[in-house]
């Protein structure tokens, strides 16, 4: 077989990119048009979810964009520990004393800039639609693998020309629920 065939059959390496706020409020959060709840929040299983991103997607690293709270060092040790590879953002807390971390940057930057050369496809765990230029960057790069969506109920519209590549995890809330 000549050496070239060889290197063109090797599996393509396939990075997660996960907006870890998006994926935890667009699974367990209810979700109310008036009084009528048309969505069920559910638990992850930020483990399970680790195995499945391995098992369907066959990915190598998975990227969580967090924010970095002191109280929650045990969170982040689980996390590390079930196979994630965390990237934190400071917090700041918010009008109401809440804290704020928005990870957005953080994730494009990984996946447009530092991580870029180490993948050969990417998945991008997040409904929001302010990712729209990083899936249309991806796209036309041919490195856009899935958009994971939490649930269809909360996915933006921006996102409607990437149907191709999505995969809602509602749809396998079976294989992905927190059992205690």
């Amino acid at each position: 077989m000549p050496r070239n065939k060889k290197i063109n059959s090797k599996k393509p390496v396939i990075y997660a990119f996960i907006d870890s706020q998006n994926l935890n409020l667009g699974t367990n959060k209810d979700i109310f048009r008036g009084k009528k709840k048309i969505y069920s929040g559910w638990r992850l299983d930020f483990k399970r979810f680790r195995q499945y991103l391995s098992d369907k997607f066959r990915v190598r690293k998975a990227f969580l964009f967090i924010g970095f709270i002191p109280q929650n060092r045990k969170l982040y040790n689980h996390l590390r520990s079930s196979g994630y590879d965390l990237v934190f953002k400071p917090t700041v807390k918010d009008n109401q004393g809440k804290p704020k971390g928005n990870v957005d940057a953080e994730l494009v930057l990984h996946t447009a800039a530092l991580q870029y050369s180490n993948y050969d496809k990417a998945v991008i765990v997040s409904g929001d639609g302010d990712f729209y230029c990083l899936h249309e960057y991806l796209e036309r790069k041919n490195k856009l693998l899935r958009i994971i969506i939490p649930n269809e109920k909360s996915e933006s519209s921006l996102l409607r020309p990437f149907q191709q590549y999505k995969t809602f995890l509602f749809f396998d809330k079976e294989k992905l629920e927190f059992k205690p």
